[in-house]
């Protein structure tokens, strides 16, 4: 059996590639732009030279440029990939959008408003549409952003391997209501999550 790899680290690690490659870029431009400015100043050539026809140089800034655009397209590719391929055994949540309120439904029946409740250590599905309007599935712990859409059924799915309770936001201004689609996401142990699948639904 394959361990499942976090989606979140596959995100987390594209973001501070992209992050990085960019300040490098970003230091090495200004301190090759300062070093013309001293080394090619007014006073000490007073007539600017024309260069032309280096192919050394063409070369140069043309494959350096595509080697980190498509390195930077491979972890971004492997990112989106995570996000997107879904393990087997994971739990799957009906996940409704509606104004102002989200609804989770269980696989065994029990319904749920504003909370999503999921065990430890098992990937979880959301089946995610909406009721009505547009609204935006958004949970920053497992860098989830997904739009509601009505008549159109879309999934994320993310893997909780600590305990806690994590918000649950909606991204798109759905109505006066928007501010107020909050929900809460538990982690609990797979024995706290049996009991309260026993428990009655609100």
């Amino acid at each position: 059996m394959n361990p499942i790899i976090n989606p979140v680290e596959k995100v987390d690690e594209a973001f501070i590639y992209i992050i990085g490659i960019s300040l490098i870029l970003l230091t090495l431009i200004t301190i090759t732009m300062i070093w013309f400015v001293i080394k090619y100043r007014r006073s000490k050539n007073p007539t600017p030279a024309d260069i032309r026809g280096n192919w050394k140089l063409e070369v140069v800034w043309t494959v350096i440029p595509t080697i980190i655009a498509l390195s930077m397209f491979w972890v971004g590719w492997s990112s989106y990939a995570g996000l997107r391929n879904v393990p087997e055994n994971a739990l799957e949540i009906e996940t409704i959008a509606q104004m102002y309120s989200w609804v989770f439904k269980y696989p065994d029946g029990k319904e749920i408003y504003n909370e999503i409740v999921v065990p430890q250590n098992r990937p979880i599905r959301l089946n995610i549409t909406s009721d009505d309007v547009i609204h935006g599935l958004f949970i920053p712990a497992f860098r989830i952003k997904v739009d509601a859409v009505p008549k159109v059924h879309t999934y994320a799915w993310f893997y909780p391997q600590k305990t806690g309770k994590f918000s649950v936001q909606c991204t798109e201004f759905c109505g006066i209501g928007h501010a107020d689609m909050t929900a809460e996401l538990r982690v609990v142990t797979e024995d706290e999550y049996n009991e309260w699948l026993k428990g009655e639904g609100e």
